[in-house]
């Protein structure tokens, strides 16, 4: 039996011409819609191996019509955030004459595995996943067979590429900013349990500490902190004889929170305390000080998350290549939030 199947294989099993299999591999003209369909088809179940130099490139006929956008009720209501990455993958859609659906997912939904009708009726043929929703649910539309790409989110059960931040080093650089301003008592604010991303964003920070042979107090270690201002006040509260003098917070809202709790207790920022967080949202662009923050690329989310995906629904002959996860960098933003350690 032959190793390798060649386009002459392929035109001997369909009895026609090496040249129309040809035509039809590379997305040339030449052949019909319903002849290249069954040329593809064939080429695929025989296990034919496009070589580089031949790369199957789908004419815009045939390229792949409708993609959706899923995402929970409480991502879609993030706006500041996840709307800025929603606008950038309807551009670089749109830019490929494809169609968007949006489609938020409801709690009950997520908790009994109910998949938006066009998974149901085969009416879409990719799906982009925005941020975190059940892995469960998750899996639920991997069994649909239609290629995803998650954003934001991944988890080791979950068997799909992502576009994620690199949380962890972002948060190493964060960290690392402090301490060159002289900071030794550094303490963080995150919520483990909500994001795989804060929880990296906590393994960054303790990098950076362990990196520089800096002491981490559990006192200064706030790891269920909730974005609400009482919250905020209580942990404030029970460090009143033990305060840090710089704070690294895992989002904007709760770095936002902290600023304006620290200045009703008295404290100045950065002269006393100095603050800095994740994202540049618009709650660290409008507090007072604006907070220094590490800046996420959200259009640059939106265009690989579509490029990866147009990659997968174009290349359904390299369904076996292995998941990947990008990690796209961030940019450390310097505001008046952040100064040397008090003298």
């Amino acid at each position: 039996m032959k190793d390798k199947v060649t386009m002459q294989d392929i035109a001997e099993r369909l009895n026609i011409s090496k040249n129309s299999v040809s035509q039809a591999l590379s997305g040339k003209d030449g052949v019909s819609e319903d002849t290249r369909k069954l040329i593809l088809e064939t080429a695929h179940q025989m296990g034919y191996i496009y070589s580089q130099s031949r790369k199957r490139r789908l004419p815009e006929s045939r390229r792949p019509g409708t993609i959706a956008l899923i995402a929970s009720d409480f991502a879609f209501s993030m706006k500041s955030f996840f709307g800025e990455i929603y606008l950038s993958i309807e551009r670089e859609t749109v830019k490929r004459g494809s169609n968007l659906l949006i489609q938020p997912i409801s709690m009950q939904a997520e908790e009994h595995l109910i998949l938006p009708s066009f998974l149901q009726d085969n009416s879409v043929d990719g799906v982009l996943v925005l941020s975190h929703i059940t892995t469960d649910f998750i899996n639920a539309i991997t069994h649909t067979g239609k290629p995803m790409v998650l954003i934001d989110h991944h988890h080791p059960f979950i068997h799909a590429d992502c576009i994620l931040t690199n949380n962890r080093f972002s948060a190493y650089e964060a960290v690392r900013y402090l301490i060159e301003l002289g900071h030794r008592r550094i303490g963080i604010m995150t919520n483990t349990s909500i994001s795989p991303s804060y929880y990296e964003r906590w393994e960054g920070y303790v990098l950076a500490m362990s990196d520089f042979g800096l002491e981490i107090h559990e006192s200064w270690v706030i790891k269920n902190a909730i974005e609400e201002a009482d919250s905020i006040l209580d942990n404030i509260k029970s460090l009143e004889h033990n305060m840090p003098t710089a704070w690294f917070c895992v989002n904007d809202g709760l770095g936002f929170l902290l600023n304006s709790t620290l200045q009703k207790q008295g404290y100045r920022v950065p002269e006393d305390i100095s603050i800095i967080s994740f994202d540049n949202g618009y709650l660290s662009q409008v507090s007072t000080p604006p907070i220094t923050t590490m800046d996420v690329n959200l259009k640059l989310y939106g265009r690989k998350a579509v490029e990866q995906l147009f990659w997968r629904m174009e290349h359904p002959e390299h369904q076996e290549y292995p998941f990947t996860e990008l990690l796209l960098p961030t940019n450390l933003l310097v505001r008046s939030s952040t100064g040397p350690v008090p003298s």
